[in-house]
């Protein structure tokens, strides 16, 4: 294999995983605006969205595409009762408390699946095949291109929705300022259920989308989120924006470290290359500083 087709083949590589974690950023991102706070059961939205897709699909037989929706609906509504059951109740209290509750979700969510689907490695069928295709003489498999697609898509969902409907704009008043947006009659805690709620439905996706070319297990979505979580903050915390470069940035590099230097230090390389570009612009690629957040 030439130089160049091996420079062609890391890159896509990193592109389909970039992709995942874009969508994971977002998630993130979304919640940041909303309440300010990191949540840390979005790692755990994405592992329930492949269970559920891998239940649905394989022990039901549903059809792959009702199985898809069921999964995302299913996950959606968990990342509203996570809102409505642990954050609301609590919201009064300091951000490090909200913080600290996530975590406590994500625990009780892992041990949950854990008693459900098991400790055993599962797996998903590819949407459409596994027979590679030839792009510029690198081989890619169908389910890459199904992940690129799926991201595209929700990305331009994602603009219409924030750009283009009412509660799309109101949730976006919400993150900019919650008061005034409550004198101006938005329903605050409602557009902050929302944004759980489709957090979860991101996480979801890129649950299922990934799980066809890696193993499921009940705690999958926890390196996965972790460098979701890298990648809003490479990006610039809270910048929708930058969560997709940022997603698409640490997954190419990843690959490129991973496949000219060694795959073995592959998880480390995406939190060392955040380090650095931490050290050097401490508030991520898109971000601002805080007198421009004022």
């Amino acid at each position: 294999m030439s130089s160049e087709t091996q420079l062609a083949q890391f890159i896509i590589s990193g592109i389909t995983t970039g992709s995942i974690y874009a969508l994971i950023a977002l998630g993130f991102c979304i919640i940041h605006n909303a309440t300010g706070i990191v949540n840390f059961a979005q790692v755990d939205f994405v592992s329930l969205g492949g269970l559920m897709m891998y239940t649905l699909l394989l022990s039901l037989g549903l059809p792959l595409i009702l199985s898809f929706a069921l999964a995302v609906l299913t996950v959606t509504a968990v990342g509203a009762l996570v809102e409505r059951l642990a954050i609301r109740p609590a919201r009064s209290r300091a951000v490090i408390v909200l913080i600290f509750i996530t975590i406590g979700a994500s625990i009780f969510m892992r041990g949950g699946f854990k008693v459900l689907w098991g400790k055993n490695q599962m797996a998903l069928p590819h949407f459409s095949g596994e027979s590679p295709l030839v792009i510029l003489g690198a081989a890619v498999l169908p389910q890459s291109l199904w992940i690129l697609f799926i991201t595209l898509a929700v990305v331009g969902l994602l603009h219409f929705f924030f750009s283009r409907t009412r509660i799309g704009k109101a949730i976006r008043a919400t993150s900019y300022n919650p008061r005034a947006a409550a004198l101006m009659g938005v329903n605050v805690n409602r557009m902050i259920l929302f944004s759980f709620a489709l957090s979860g439905a991101l996480g979801a996706v890129a649950g299922i989308i990934i799980v066809p070319i890696t193993t499921l297990s009940y705690e999958i979505g926890v390196m996965l989120g972790l460098k979701g979580f890298a990648a809003a903050v490479l990006g610039g915390y809270g910048n929708s924006i930058g969560a997709v470069i940022g997603g698409l940035l640490l997954g190419v590099l990843e690959s490129l470290g991973a496949g000219l230097i060694s795959s073995t230090y592959k998880d480390v390389m995406a939190f060392a290359i955040l380090v650095t570009v931490l050290f050097v612009k401490p508030s991520g690629l898109l971000g601002y500083g805080d007198s421009e957040r004022r």
